[in-house]
């Protein structure tokens, strides 16, 4: 928690409170159904919260943007993001029930108005988003297979509306497709040894009608 305040010092009371509150919710959820690895789940708030929000240090997302989380497992990188931008839109989604379950219980304790997450696979999804970002569900090239068809046309960033994408090791293969994507290092901007080999990854997608 420190870390994010460090990391973070813009942050209002009621930002600092929600964040709080996600260690004993993920305890409590963590007690009943697996949702994070039992080995992580005392180091929520480097391997969870902060690498997360590594996506922030990339894009502070404008108000009224609209993001699309796929894979979204317990709610990362999701509901950290959508406690850090509560004037953006977030759609969490995933395809194993239960964890979207803890995801809906998580939002209402936090109180986020900003989030809606559903049971759906990212093909199914309908409308348009400024970005989809996710955490290492799968490999990048089925990953746009997945989602290529839901990027808005309209840009409102310096960055262009596409994927951003939570990711660690060595790229190149993975990423010898897509010649338009920067790798971005997280441990430039958070200290912990856990970010050494992790990135960020912005991929570029045209909207395609």
């Amino acid at each position: 928690m420190e870390e994010i305040l460090k990391c973070f010092p813009e942050i209002t009371d009621v930002q600092k409170e929600q964040f709080q509150k996600l260690s004993d919710l993920y305890q409590d959820w963590n007690a009943k159904i697996n949702v994070i690895s039992r080995k992580d789940i005392d180091e929520l708030y480097t391997k969870h919260v902060l690498h997360s929000l590594a996506i922030a240090k990339i894009q502070k997302f404008e108000p009224g943007t609209y993001v699309l989380d796929v894979g979204t497992g317990g709610g990362f990188p999701g509901i950290p993001l959508a406690i850090l931008f509560p004037e953006t839109r977030f759609y969490l989604i995933d395809v194993i029930l239960k964890k979207i379950n803890v995801v809906k219980a998580v939002v209402e304790a936090l109180e986020l108005k900003n989030v809606k997450a559903e049971q759906i696979r990212a093909e199914n999804v309908k409308g348009d988003f400024d970005f989809i970002v996710s955490r290492a569900v799968t490999n990048m090239p089925d990953f746009v297979s997945w989602i290529k068809d839901k990027i808005k046309k309209q840009q409102k960033h310096e960055l262009k509306n596409g994927i951003l994408y939570l990711k660690g090791g060595d790229l190149t293969e993975e990423l010898k497709l897509f010649p338009n994507a920067t790798e971005y290092n997280i441990s430039e901007f958070f200290d912990a040894e856990f970010f050494e080999t992790k990135k960020v990854v912005h991929l570029p997608l045209r909207f395609k009608p």
